[in-house]
């Protein structure tokens, strides 16, 4: 089972450990859809987010790299 749009802790966790350069304060939201929809388990329909939901993983990766 893939991950979808709700599980912002695990996707959030796993942007951090593929971009463990890159500080989530300066990414994009534009970036940070597509890098979601690139992850290899991520397996939900793109059109499905909303800026709620990148915000919600933002703020998981945020606390990751904290």
């Amino acid at each position: 089972m893939g991950l979808k749009w709700t599980d912002s802790r695990e996707i959030g966790e796993a942007l951090y450990d593929s971009r463990p350069e890159l500080d989530p304060k300066t990414v994009r939201f534009t970036d940070l859809h597509q890098w979601i929809c690139d992850l290899e388990a991520f397996d939900d329909d793109p059109s499905a987010s909303s800026e709620k939901i990148l915000e919600a993983i933002l703020l998981v990766w945020l606390d990751e790299a904290e």
